[in-house]
């Protein structure tokens, strides 16, 4: 017999939520040198994952019966004050994202606060210039029977936002976390701190039964406007919608959710003429993919058609609007190619689509989910990768991220 060589075999470290996040993004790294000539990367939506932090949050609590409740509350691996159910945690997934509900990998001494460290690695192994940081605990705060608790909590967690993190690292963008149940303290907030260094924007977490056309809004609106900075309605998962209940199956809701509240509120927003009554207002859609949008396009335009009665102060179709609108890519469905590339052009990409990873999130993109689209040019993956958001959140355009090659070679056990 043939003396064949042995193969060499290699234990791989287990991945947990103490993994680094270089070494678990070893292969979006490998990945990155396909654009590293692009002139700027920047990731719309990904997300805080607060455990690890939450206690410095509730120190920020300005209300002090809510502070020493939530200090009473608190133990590992809860959020006080937060309506999640812990034993109805599906979004995760064992084994496949242990980061999901927080990282508890080690940072270094005297290098930042923790929680900008691993963003700054999760960015350089992705090849990222800029990342647009969401709450992940306070995606559905909207629904909490006690609407009090949402307001001390935005402005907590704006508090620690602009003052912790943000001031420490230029290529994270912060949003801020408005408590939409009371616009009279949405006003009060965009006047304090909408003008902080790295705050990019306004934040809507969509998951609310509130109709974004309510007059209540109208001076917010104005408000925003005159920021020029942009209004993100950020969609999330609620199993306890009455519609929602009827799904017996994680996936099934997903599916369905991270949908429902962005399609409703879009509807009002374009039924209710808000596109004519703040023309420069730059509104954004994240996370709920995109092959709901051409769908929108084609149901409202036949219903206003009919009932033009019911819309009198909109002066094109609303399928005209929303190409106006700007969309995030995640999650990016491409199980047809074609279905996407309509639908990609239904929304003028070129122009309005933004990349977004939704790390370290279980459905995550990494940017070669775009810069791999073969039906897209070279300048429409640069536009969407990093040129519409330096318009959309006036940044400069300059490479901050590092050469892939080296963040590689810092890592010599998984090079």
């Amino acid at each position: 017999m043939l003396d064949r060589p042995s193969p060499t075999i290699r234990e791989l470290a287990e991945i947990t939520a103490a993994t680094d996040s270089r070494d678990y993004l070893s292969h979006a790294t490998r990945q990155a040198k396909a654009h590293d000539n692009y002139e700027l990367i920047v990731d719309v939506d990904a997300h805080l994952q607060e455990g690890r932090f939450w206690g410095e949050v509730i120190e920020m609590l300005e209300n002090d019966v809510l502070k020493q409740t939530a200090e009473a509350m608190a133990k590992p691996g809860t959020l006080p004050l937060v309506n999640m159910q812990p034993g109805m945690a599906f979004q995760t997934m064992g084994g496949r994202v242990p980061h999901q509900f927080g990282s508890s990998e080690a940072v270094e001494e005297g290098k930042g606060h923790p929680f900008v460290q691993i963003v700054r690695r999760g960015m350089d192994a992705m090849g990222i210039d800029y990342q647009v940081i969401f709450p992940t605990a306070m995606l559905f705060l909207g629904m909490n029977p006690m609407e009090d608790i949402e307001i001390h909590l935005a402005r907590a967690y704006n508090r620690w936002l602009s003052e912790r993190v943000l001031a420490e690292d230029k290529r994270m963008l912060g949003l801020l976390y408005l408590p939409f149940n009371s616009p009279d303290e949405c006003e009060k907030l965009v006047k304090e701190f909408g003008d902080r260094p790295g705050v990019s924007g306004f934040t809507v977490c969509a998951v609310r039964h509130t109709p974004v056309h309510s007059n209540k809004y109208m001076r917010l609106y104005s408000m925003i406007e005159e920021t020029g900075k942009p209004l993100i309605f950020h969609a999330g998962p609620y199993w306890d919608d009455p519609s929602m209940a009827q799904l017996n199956r994680f996936v099934s809701m997903h599916a369905i959710s991270f949908v429902h509240y962005n399609m409703i509120h879009l509807t009002n927003w374009v039924v209710n003429a808000l596109p004519e009554r703040f023309p420069k207002l730059k509104v954004v859609w994240v996370e709920s993919g995109l092959a709901w949008i051409p769908f929108m396009m084609q149901r409202l335009d036949h219903e206003i058609l009919l009932r033009q009665n019911e819309a009198p102060g909109l002066k094109k179709l609303p399928s005209e609007y929303m190409r106006d609108f700007y969309y995030t890519s995640q999650p990016l469905e491409r199980t047809d190619l074609e279905m996407l590339e309509m639908t990609m052009k239904k929304i003028n990409a070129d122009t309005q689509l933004l990349f977004a990873s939704d790390w370290p999130h279980w459905d995550f993109d990494p940017p070669s989910a775009i810069s791999g689209l073969p039906f897209l040019s070279d300048q429409a993956k640069r536009n969407i990768l990093g040129l519409n958001a330096a318009k959309l959140f006036n940044l400069p355009v300059k490479r901050l991220r590092p050469d892939p090659a080296a963040v590689l070679a810092g890592r010599p056990h998984q090079a």
